[in-house]
């Protein structure tokens, strides 16, 4: 399903974000390859510094939200996913970190509150951790969410809810920086490269593929760049795991797959 842009209905929800910047300037770096894909008909990579958001809620600090946690344990990477692919009906929010989170009725809850029904929930377990996994639809409509500016609320409600009952998880998250109680080691910098490469997909779409630091409003912007250049949307997944942010979105023009010069055209956006 299409992304649309700005529905007027999610600007309460994305209140708390400034307004989003359009442009992005030149970064420093050293490019690389990224999701393990090996043979790609098109890959470009380049360098380039996304525009910053302000301030988000800041978490309170309250009781734990179930789970288990320990001071003496090393802290595991928390993990957020937004897939909108596995599901024609719903998007599947799955949420990760190490063995320490409990039903997370209080993460549904807030769910809840931003105008989203959780159809299903579902819990399992492997070698990385106990994964909670929600299908979430619009309660208006009863479809699955297509505005990236909802989604991106999706995303900061549940970093802001893991920070709260988890507090030691603000440590390995890069919005631990503005609001954690415990801030990362190591600090985001602004400047990190940002690594996109593009593949063919089929005659129809291509695969793009964005890795970047993470901060709030990511998702939006990286939305928008696409967009503003004609280039439609039509499905993705964006992954936060720790500091960084990982996005692959299905892409199209006029119904057919990018042509290397628009290619070039969207990974050289707005960068000169």
């Amino acid at each position: 399903m299409a992304f649309s842009i700005a529905a007027a209905g999610t600007v309460g929800v994305y209140s708390s974000l400034k307004k989003i910047e359009t442009s992005v300037s030149n970064g420093g770096g050293v490019s690389r390859c990224f999701f393990g894909l090996g043979v790609p008909s098109c890959r470009v990579s380049i360098t380039r510094r996304l525009p910053s958001l302000a301030n988000i809620p800041h978490a309170s600090t309250t009781a734990t939200e179930g789970g288990s946690s320990s001071e003496t344990d090393t802290v595991p990477t928390p993990k957020v996913i937004i897939d909108q692919d596995s599901d024609p009906d719903a998007t599947i929010v799955e949420i990760t970190f190490g063995d320490r989170l409990g039903a997370l009725l209080d993460t549904m809850r807030a769910l809840t509150n931003l105008g989203l029904n959780v159809v299903k929930a579902n819990v399992f377990l492997d070698s990385s951790g106990k994964h909670n996994t929600f299908a979430i639809t619009k309660a208006d409509t009863g479809r699955k969410v297509d505005d990236p500016e909802l989604l991106e609320a999706i995303r900061l409600t549940i970093i802001n809810n893991l920070i709260e009952y988890h507090p030691e998880s603000s440590a390995q998250l890069a919005m631990g920086v503005a609001f954690g109680a415990v801030p990362p080691k190591y600090k985001v910098d602004v400047d990190i490269a940002t690594h996109i490469n593009i593949y063919d997909d089929g005659p129809n779409r291509s695969l793009l593929y964005v890795e970047a630091a993470d901060r709030p409003g990511l998702l939006v912007d990286l939305v928008k760049i696409i967009t503003d250049i004609s280039v439609a949307v039509e499905s993705g997944e964006f992954d936060t795991e720790g500091l960084l942010a990982k996005a692959k979105f299905h892409v199209s023009y006029r119904g057919k797959a990018l042509i290397k010069p628009l290619q070039f055209l969207l990974i050289a956006y707005d960068t000169s």
